[in-house]
């Protein structure tokens, strides 16, 4: 019955899927914790609980240990070190050097954590009884791994994106979190972008009417920092653009929107397709460097993959998603965001965003203050101006950060549940799944298990605890890094 819950892919002539429908097992030692307002499903006879809308008791100081403080680990710990009631009790990290530069950006904020370097020294971090949160800022290699040990041993967890790079690893994600009854929340802070919390409210009111088709992207010439030395660990990035195929980083665009279209909360995905163009950028520019360095030679001659991925996924309910991902043409930056409904439409890029009600043309700059002033969202009215200052992306990666550590002290449901992280997660091999068989469709799983039907929106934009608090506002060392 499990292999069958898992037998998600049209069949047809999709060959050579056996690694990816390997069902994973549930853990043994996973713990029973009380629970406020989830209720239990049934999956083929086997009770399963609801993590979305899970309210988990009520943490008033939150203690976080960080598994990877490099670009994005750092800056999530400078962050957390803004806001009251949180302990940053470890940081861990093969590399000193970044953990030094970690705790420089923390010197004055009077947090001493404990030092990890190991390089398994991640398990002794989930094992200790005085952490409440593990943030997971590692490569993606490491992302599920150190989640699913962290949950086992009774720890919420924040894992960057994606959560998962693999189908199996999606359900190793999502029993586990509800097993455990852990929070399991990929930290997709595109989601906090103040465009992205705008139209999420107006779509919430009503605004656009009925939702009938958005896009996302992430479009972000790379091709430098891939192809640089040190810039990832052991060059992992670059990496995995010849290792993997498809849309490798999908979470940034598709999960503002499955937000808008109130996926795996009244309307679930269904199926897409996936294609790929040839690579023309990144495997040359490689070549080039090889002929000087060294370093770059076992990266020479390898199958990139291609510069432009598009997927298309149609949802239950017949609305449709075009997702594009491109880390090596030369464009602007762009997450797309664009929302068509029956009443209105928006879109972010190309910047400033734009938002209209009728086909001939968008808003002027005072519909639009009208706009923003009306519909701006609770959270963004209380300390979005405090994040601009914290600094993270604009803002918003203090925006989510605040928001998780509120939610976590009110004991309320975090915005982004496990069965977002997974979703929003196998985009990625999924479309492999398709440009490798000739963009054949391919169905998409589903990890609420029918939830969906059931399961409300949370109230991201208009509600929040309100009551944890940021600290004197120190300027950051770098306000920015790469999304």
């Amino acid at each position: 019955m499990e292999k069958k819950r898992r037998d998600f892919i049209k069949t047809g002539s999709l060959l050579g899927l056996g690694a990816l429908l390997q069902p994973s097992k549930l853990f043994a030692n996973s713990q029973n914790i009380a629970h406020a307002n989830a209720s239990p499903t049934v999956d083929k006879g086997r009770p399963v609980f609801n993590m979305c809308g899970y309210s988990a008791p009520k943490i008033d100081n939150v203690r976080i240990g960080f598994v990877g403080v490099g670009t994005r680990g750092q800056a999530a710990v400078y962050r957390m070190s803004q806001i009251e009631n949180v302990t940053i009790a470890a940081l861990c990290d093969l590399q000193p050097d970044k953990i030094d530069f970690a705790l420089n950006r923390i010197k004055n904020s009077g947090q001493k954590p404990k030092i990890y370097t190991g390089e398994e020294d991640w398990k002794a971090v989930c094992e200790r009884d005085d952490i409440d949160l593990i943030y997971i800022c590692t490569h993606w290699a490491l992302h599920t791994p150190v989640a699913v040990y962290a949950m086992q041993q009774g720890k919420h967890v924040c894992v960057e994106v994606p959560a998962a790079t693999t189908i199996d690893e999606c359900w190793q994600l999502v029993e586990t979190s509800e097993a455990t009854k852990r929070h399991c929340m990929m930290v997709e802070n595109c989601c906090y972008d103040f465009f992205e919390l705008l139209t999420l409210n107006m779509a919430r009111q009503g605004f656009f009417g009925e939702i009938i088709h958005c896009e996302g992207a992430y479009i972000h010439e790379l091709t430098e920092n891939f192809t640089r030395k040190n810039f990832k660990w052991d060059m992992w990035r670059l990496k995995e653009n010849y290792e993997r195929k498809g849309n490798l980083y999908p979470t940034h665009g598709l999960g503002p929107i499955c937000q808008v279209m109130n996926i795996n909360r009244g309307d679930q995905l269904d199926y897409m397709v996936s294609m790929s163009s040839a690579d023309f950028v990144l495997g040359q520019r490689v070549e080039e460097l090889a002929k000087e360095n060294d370093l770059y030679k076992p990266f020479a001659g390898k199958d990139y993959r291609g510069n432009m991925n598009t997927s298309i996924i149609k949802t239950h309910k017949g609305k449709t998603i075009m997702l594009q991902h491109d880390v090596s043409s030369l464009r602007p930056y762009s997450r797309i965001h664009l929302i068509s409904g029956t009443k209105g439409i928006a879109q972010k890029y190309p910047l400033p965003g734009r938002i209209s009600t009728h086909h001939r043309n968008w808003f002027t700059e005072e519909q639009m203050k009208e706009v923003e002033e009306k519909y701006q969202p609770a959270i963004v009215k209380k300390i979005g101006e405090l994040a601009k200052k914290v600094g993270g992306h604009g803002g918003m990666d203090f925006l989510m950060d605040w928001r998780t550590i509120d939610c976590l002290r009110n004991g309320l449901p975090l915005d982004q549940d496990v069965y977002d992280a997974a979703l929003w997660s196998c985009i990625f091999p999924l479309s492999e799944t398709s440009v490798n068989n000739r963009s054949q469709a391919v169905d998409i799983p589903d990890f609420t298990r029918g939830g969906w039907k059931k399961n409300t929106p949370v109230d991201i934009s208009l509600s929040t605890g309100g009551n944890t608090g940021v600290k004197d506002i120190r300027k950051p060392l770098k306000e920015d890094f790469e999304l």
